[in-house]
């Protein structure tokens, strides 16, 4: 089941910076795990922290980890008085407590995750509504990314093992920073959920053959696991310690499917949460700094981010409290600065129902799945299953900017941002009035739907590409076309003419799709069973249409054979 945490960024699940001027943060002694040990945020100036480390020491507490380079120590303690006592010490800014309850046993002597065992697939690579939904099968003819660019999962681990993954898997910048502090030994990045590798899996799944394609299946993706075991909640030290290797090993995109617990909002009026913001936000800025973009999920509770009234799920690793909240309170990392927030699409231009949402807060929005219709990618041991969050819509916008970075390669999280506006499909509002704004900018869609075709150029797939997305609503009992008028192809049409098909419909069982070639000839592509009850057409078909002659117009018929359900043609195109 999963944890509060990933259930405000993923839910649904069905199966089938430097410290003291080095890459990581340093190790400090081990501690013990007295009862009471609470894990704290002592925030002083960047730069040299030795004084305050001092004074950490010698005022009840131990020094876990530091980040010279934005001036955040991880301190432990099991003195009640320790944080007012080092509130009052030269030059300490700002000291919070990062969780309620106590530091795990664990941090102290960590446990590898369990190695999976590997199952095979028999399952080939096949277009995914999400995949087609937002034009990353037509993207790959153009490009499938450079392995030159390095994306970050910064979640519950990934399993580095898996079939569809370790063709793209990039171990030497792999880690752990459960607990807040570097952890590179070889697996302990690996998956103590499913999570993150469902996550890795639509950023970067190899082109292989075999079961998914990620949307940038030509990137190289590193593992940084967040989520501590047993609760896989993502505490503050541990956001930190992933920007900061984020920054310090080159990730141009990471990708950020959880909020920072245990607060699902932190507000800047208590002295604790204060310091998380703090923290979190100056690593976020360095890793920034260093060329890195952060994409973070808007969460899952339906929840209007740009009117906060209540929290009632903080904090989650203790007892939750019903409290009062205002917009100065912030989800973390997906509110701070320069993060890419994302809101979760259904199967069509239509929200989520779960997904959070929030004029000027919401940048861009993309598949996040919905129902029975899930977002279907990697889990541990070689499997494959569907998820449905925004969780799931993060990592597709983090391979659209994995693809702009690969076609910008001196791209600055800035102009990756910027392209990222630019390329989305604006997505008018629907008819709800919490969707307020413009076509072009709204509380639900933000700039719109993002667009891996455009992302990597726009230009269409080798051979001559034509498309219709005017939408032709389809009736009870009705038969309707779409027409497509194709002009510049000399000759006839090719052996392996390809219809891409985009049907919006509640009961599939109801249709027959066909298409109809300039001189009235039809070829069926699909008679439905009339017991297929599932939602939606999103398929791409090959038709032997070598007998007609390419240019004229072609037609997407559909006829609806029964009653109650109806739909319509979303879009559809021909590739010759």
């Amino acid at each position: 089941m999963a944890t509060a945490a990933l259930v405000a960024a993923a839910a649904f699940v069905t199966p089938v910076g430097s410290a003291h001027a080095a890459p990581s943060a340093p190790s400090a002694p081990t501690a013990s795990s007295a009862a009471g040990t609470r894990a704290y945020l002592v925030v002083t100036a960047p730069g040299d922290t030795s004084a305050v480390r001092t004074a950490v020491t010698n005022n009840g507490g131990t020094v876990f980890a530091y980040y010279d380079a934005i001036g955040v120590i991880v301190a432990h303690s099991a003195s009640t008085a320790f944080a007012g006592t080092m509130r009052g010490v030269s030059g300490v800014q700002q000291v919070g407590a990062t969780r309620t309850s106590d530091v795990p046993a664990d941090a102290y002597n960590p446990t590898l995750p369990a190695t999976p065992t590997q199952s095979t697939t028999t399952l080939t690579e096949s277009n995914r509504w999400d995949m087609t939904q937002i034009k990353a099968d037509k993207a790959w003819a153009v490009t499938t990314g450079s392995s030159a660019v390095k994306v970050g999962v910064l979640d519950t681990g990934v399993d580095d093992l898996h079939q569809d993954i370790a063709p793209n898997f990039n171990a030497a910048d792999s880690v752990s920073c459960a607990y807040g502090k570097a952890d590179t030994r070889t697996g302990a990045w690996r998956d103590v959920d499913e999570h993150g590798t469902h996550v890795a899996g639509t950023i970067a799944a190899a082109k292989n053959g075999k079961g998914v394609i990620g949307v940038a299946p030509g990137v190289k993706i590193s593992s940084v696991r967040i989520a501590e075991p047993n609760s896989t909640l993502f505490f503050a030290e541990n956001t930190i310690c992933g920007f900061m290797w984020a920054g310090d090993h080159g990730f141009k995109v990471t990708n950020n499917s959880y909020y920072t617990d245990p607060w699902q909002f932190n507000c800047p009026d208590n002295v604790d949460q204060a310091a998380i913001i703090e923290g979190v936000r100056r690593a976020q800025e360095y890793a920034e700094n260093k060329g890195s973009l952060q994409v973070a999920a808007a969460g899952n509770s339906n929840y209007d981010l740009a009117n906060k009234r209540t929290d009632t799920e903080s904090p989650n690793d203790s007892t939750p409290v019903t409290r009062t909240i205002t917009n100065a309170c912030i989800d973390i990392p997906t509110e701070l600065p320069g993060v890419v927030t994302v809101a979760a699409m259904g199967n069509g231009n239509v929200k989520a129902s779960y997904s959070n949402f929030g004029r000027n807060i919401i940048d861009v929005a993309a598949p996040g799945g919905d129902g029975a219709s899930g977002v279907y990618s990697t889990l541990p041991g070689g499997k494959y299953g569907n998820m449905n969050g925004t969780s799931m819509a993060s990592p597709h916008v983090a391979g659209v900017a994995a693809l702009l970075a690969s076609t910008n390669p001196t791209a600055t999280p800035a102009d990756l941002r910027a392209k990222l506006a630019g390329q989305a499909n604006d997505t008018a509002c629907p008819s709800d009035s919490r969707c307020t704004g413009t076509t072009a900018n709204n509380a639900f869609f933000g700039e719109g739907q993002v667009d891996a075709l455009k992302a990597v150029g726009g230009t269409p797939p080798p051979g001559a590409y034509f498309e219709n997305v005017a939408d032709v609503a389809i009736a009870d009992n009705a038969t309707v076309e779409s027409p497509i008028t194709v002009s510049g192809v000399s000759g006839n049409a090719p052996a392996t003419l390809k219809v891409g098909v985009d049907i919006k419909h509640t009961y599939r069982g109801d249709l027959v799709v066909s298409l109809v070639a300039p001189d009235g000839t039809v070829y069926t592509l699909e008679d439905f069973p009339n017991n297929d009850g599932t939602d939606n057409v999103a398929k791409t078909y090959t038709v032997n249409a070598s007998s007609e002659v390419a240019a004229g117009t072609w037609k997407l018929r559909v006829r609806d054979l029964a009653s109650q359900d109806t739909g319509k043609i979303d879009a559809w195109n021909l590739t010759f």
